[in-house]
């Protein structure tokens, strides 16, 4: 078969045109602001929304199963459109689609804020996932076109420390405006935030597209959202349907066989929403790799420390989440003085992201094996996963945009954003049942409240703790060996031992 210009283009990555001045655009920083409030707004939303769940059981009559909607309606709907939004953004321009994006996301929040049903509140989140995903994927593909590579790396670090700091304070957020407003205030708060970064984004953005003007690809964009939801579905009814029920291991072979057919079709048509030849690139499937194994060992190793806090340790909630903000401080702290991206650059990415990997490892490792004695392990353990994601999560995501074509750079968004939204439920869901087949019981509450004695009540503590201990170890292992295998495929890259 013979090799297409745009197949030779994307095998091996070449210079684009720049598309704002050789110095980067004048009001880049301002405009990266810009662009960190929306990332904002989405994060802030979807962290604060937990601390809401007893109000909406309370004040909506919402059912265990309307809960699981409301939150997994958005991450799904927004886990199957990341892609097909990336090259959307790409082909009519990625100011328009971020403009969509937070006008989606605002008259979503509007809906949600004023939801008289779980219904209503359900259709709204999944509205708010549209938003999301033209969010989340043209701000890093609006971020590479208007810094230079040399500023490349400190805008993303910039950029992850938005997130890591929307993560941290979106709980306490929370408790705060439950303290003072009904539930639906947490929703209608993003309304003027979301109108803000719209106007500034309509004022400062400067507009980019793919030049070539790719022709839509639809049946790639149906078969990619169909099979990425029924991929995050699968992940997310795991833990409580059972991996081997029905219900799951259909959804899987849905989404196998899906993905399959996304990807034969990909390969064979000129102008693919993704093309299958970037899986060749060793700089791509190094970072790829590393990124999955990241979002996995934070994603699934955070979901059961939380756990861990209130329940062994005894923490409220609210103290639960204060004691976890060493990491998000550490990811903040690093990238916003610039100390990561110099780093990375000084090592080189290979070895910033093997040595960023490494220290989330020793980090999961340390609240594994020291936790249990109290907080001071797992604050060594939160402070060097902080400093670990700091170094390694910036540049594997500049990995991935610096390996696929300035044209593509949306696409190149909405494959970082799948592959977060892919490792973290992964983890979430592997840790969780490994912790879960180690514990042997349906939940620690209900244990806890079962057992007779004081005594007991120590054993079931124990049995839970040496679970998670287990968890968290495997999390660290995936870490670690992600490290070794992004940093060799990315040397190998450098060294251009095959593209």
């Amino acid at each position: 078969m013979t090799t297409s210009p745009q197949e030779q283009a994307s095998a091996q990555p070449q210079p684009q045109p720049q598309l704002s001045p050789p110095g980067g655009h004048p009001q880049r920083w301002l405009i990266l602001g810009v662009l960190c409030l929306a990332v904002l707004t989405v994060v802030l939303d979807n962290t604060v929304l937990n601390v809401a769940i007893p109000s909406l059981t309370r004040e909506l009559g919402a059912s265990t199963s309307d809960i699981q909607w409301m939150i997994n309606a958005y991450s799904l709907v927004q886990s199957g459109l990341l892609l097909t939004a990336g090259s959307a953004a790409d082909r009519y321009g990625r100011k328009k689609m971020l403009a969509a994006g937070l006008a989606l996301f605002g008259v979503g929040s509007l809906v949600a804020g004023l939801a008289g049903s779980t219904g209503q509140l359900i259709a709204a989140r999944a509205g708010m996932g549209i938003g999301g995903a033209l969010l989340m994927t043209t701000v890093l593909a609006v971020a590479i076109q208007i810094f230079t590579p040399e500023e490349q790396p400190k805008a993303i670090g910039i950029w992850a420390a938005v997130n890591s700091l929307g993560f941290a304070t979106g709980p306490l957020l929370g408790g705060v405006m439950l303290d003072h407003f009904w539930w639906g205030a947490i929703f209608l708060i993003n309304i003027p935030v979301a109108l803000l970064a719209l106007v500034a984004v309509l004022a400062l953005v400067p507009e980019s597209k793919n030049p070539q003007g790719d022709r839509p690809d639809l049946l790639g964009a149906v078969l990619s959202t169909i099979g990425m939801a029924s991929l995050v579905y699968a992940i997310i009814s795991g833990p409580e349907h059972g991996w081997v029920s029905a219900r799951v291991l259909v959804t899987v072979a849905v989404a196998i066989v899906v993905l399959a057919a996304f990807a034969y079709w990909e390969n064979r048509i000129p102008y693919p929403m993704l093309d299958m030849h970037f899986f060749r690139n060793r700089q791509f499937m190094g970072a790829v790799s590393g990124a999955v194994l990241i979002a996995f060992g934070m994603g699934g190793s955070l979901f059961l420390l939380t756990q861990h806090m209130q329940f062994v340790l005894g923490y409220e909630p609210l103290e639960a989440g204060l004691r976890t903000a060493p990491l998000a401080l550490m990811i903040v702290a690093l990238n916003f003085t610039g100390l990561a991206a110099k780093l990375s650059t000084r090592l080189g990415t290979p070895l910033a992201i093997g040595l960023g990997m490494t220290a989330m490892a020793a980090g999961l490792a340390s609240i594994a094996l020291v936790a249990s004695g109290g907080y001071t392990g797992t604050l060594l353990g939160l402070v060097l996963i902080g400093a670990g994601a700091a170094i390694a999560s910036p540049a594997m995501s500049h990995a991935i945009m610096s390996a696929i074509p300035r044209e593509k750079a949306g696409v190149g968004g909405g494959i970082n954003g799948t592959v977060a939204e892919f490792g973290t439920g992964l983890g979430v869901a592997v840790l969780g049942a490994l912790l879960n087949w180690r514990f042997a019981a349906a939940s620690l509450p209900a244990a806890l409240a079962a057992a007779g004695s004081a005594g007991e009540r120590a054993r079931v503590l124990d049995a839970f703790s040496s679970g998670l201990e287990t968890s968290l170890l495997v999390g660290a292992l995936a870490v670690l060996l992600g490290g070794l295998v992004a940093g060799t495929l990315l040397r190998r890259a450098e060294r251009g031992d095959g593209a």
